[in-house]
């Protein structure tokens, strides 16, 4: 029996510099701060864009103290202080993860709701599951939450399974709400996002359907195909013209009786997928070679943002500063290209202006291939350059309008595109230090 996941809750990040990282999410990519847990040992800071919720924690310096969950099981109590006062909160206990001392930045945390955390502990280690963190309740005036932490298969990565149907405060016992709930606020149609769309790992070669079979066994994941005609086995694969890549994508199956609720705020959106991303060796290092390289260990590569305006998304973010990936100018004026765009009711020169790819979907009706632009399946998206020194972790702006995939008919140009820019900073580098420490980027 998997366990009975009820929806993504939050995504961590774990940084050595959370005022970057904070400064980055609210000012260019219009995240709001809403909860803050400030001790002398450790600093976390949780932002929130419509249902998609970053939590960042900093790493301890050498100096700090090791085990930030050093009590696990037990039930912790934060004493309630006079309104307008932060809350004394232990600085050993509920991290809500797990000690992160990592040598580099990293996301390294998908958390999600359960309907019993002990229920799910059980059921876990009995098919052999690895935790971190064992059942361990926390409290304030908010209420209680009991949550645990599952080592993934993937790397760095873990899984907190937490269990808040008895918290009725902001985010979590020990954070301090900052300004108004901004959940509540109105939607800022300037920059229209709503929840996590996907979430990408880069594996080593091989290891795809080991990851696969450890998401099917444990939490009850099922295949999502990204192309209609890709193989079971081997998945969606580029391997020519010198790239190499092979996709595999899962879901939560939807027809199980402990469904993921919808993590979208209206809850009709897709739910969020994981996508594994492996190289090929035939056409030499790549992007996830890199990502290998620079992480130093598999993990998460990029989180899809689903926005309803991704111009308009673009647009405010690239006015405060976010870079994106640009393909090629031919991209928008390659035969059919255009023609493409403009039948899906969209200004090629619009969107080249951010570099926002458009992939229409080639298997619908073929009917409403002469129907309007309002009934074609399609989606676009847009890469941000990474957002972490190392040079591994970045972010991905994609709508949907009907499309389920992930943009695979716009693969090769991105490619492309990023191996130009790879290359590019490589020359750089190589001009200013030797080269066993040049950082190589990767989209």
């Amino acid at each position: 029996m998997a366990a009975y996941l009820s929806r993504l809750h939050h995504i961590s990040l774990h940084v050595s510099n959370v005022e970057k990282i904070a400064n980055d999410l609210v000012s260019k990519f219009k995240f709001n701060l809403f909860a803050t847990r400030m001790t002398d040992r450790s600093r976390q800071l949780a932002f929130r864009k419509g249902a998609a919720v970053f939590l960042v924690s900093e790493r301890p310096t050498r100096r700090s103290p090791v085990g930030l969950n050093e009590q696990p099981g037990s039930t912790h109590t934060y004493p309630h202080v006079n309104a307008g006062k932060t809350k004394r909160v232990d600085p050993l206990r509920c991290l809500y993860d797990v000690s992160p001392h990592y040598s580099v930045d990293t996301v390294s945390n998908v958390c999600f709701e359960v309907d019993n955390v002990e229920r799910s502990f059980e059921a876990l280690r009995h098919l052999g599951c690895n935790f971190l963190v064992p059942p361990t309740t926390v409290q304030d005036e908010g209420g209680v939450v009991t949550y645990s932490v599952v080592k993934s298969i993937v790397g760095n990565v873990c899984h907190t399974l937490i269990d808040r149907t008895k918290y009725e405060g902001n985010f979590l016992p020990g954070f301090d709400d900052v300004g108004k709930d901004c959940s509540s606020e109105e939607e800022d149609m300037s920059c229209p996002i709503t929840h996590f769309d996907h979430i990408t790992y880069a594996c080593p070669r091989k290891t795809t359907q080991q990851v696969m079979r450890w998401y099917e066994r444990l939490f009850g994941f099922q295949r999502f195909f990204i192309d209609s005609e890709e193989d079971v086995e081997e998945g969606f694969v580029i391997n020519q013209e010198g790239i190499g890549l092979r996709l595999t994508a899962m879901e939560y199956w939807k027809c199980s009786k402990a469904g993921i609720v919808l993590p979208s705020v209206d809850k009709k959106e897709p739910d969020c997928k994981f996508v594994i991303a492996e190289s090929l060796p035939e056409q030499g290092t790549n992007q996830v070679d890199t990502f290998l390289e620079e992480h130093r260990a598999p993990g998460i590569q990029h989180i899809g943002l689903y926005t309803k305006n991704i111009v308009s998304t673009a647009h405010a973010m690239a006015g405060a500063g976010v870079q994106f990936f640009s393909p090629p100018p031919t991209y928008y004026t390659k035969v059919g290209k255009q023609q493409e765009i403009e039948a899906a009711g969209h200004n090629p020169q619009m969107l080249a202006q951010h570099g926002i790819l458009l992939d229409t979907d080639l298997y619908q009706d073929p009917l409403s291939q002469k129907a309007s632009s309002e009934n074609r399946r399609y989606l676009l998206q847009v890469f941000t350059k990474p957002i972490f020194a190392e040079d591994t972790f970045f972010l991905e702006l994609i709508e949907r309008r009907g499309a389920t995939g992930f943009g695979e008919g716009n693969i090769k140009a991105l490619w492309r595109s990023v191996q130009a820019y790879m290359e590019n900073e490589r020359g750089d580098c190589q001009g200013e230090r030797s080269p066993e420490t040049v950082h190589i980027a990767q989209y």
